[in-house]
């Protein structure tokens, strides 16, 4: 099966907010996403954690 569960932790304050999944053969470098970090309470870059 391609597709692996990633954490996405918000940049700024490291607190793991998200769960996605991800296709690993066809998008093979790291995700950053936008999303709400309700401890910045704001939008924030949240990258993958590995």
């Amino acid at each position: 099966m391609p597709r692996e569960n990633i954490t996405f932790k918000c940049s700024e304050c490291g607190e793991e907010n998200y769960i996605g999944t991800r296709n690993k053969r066809k998008q093979t470098e790291k995700m950053e996403i936008q999303k709400y970090c309700s401890v910045c309470r704001k939008k924030t870059l949240h990258k993958e954690k590995k």
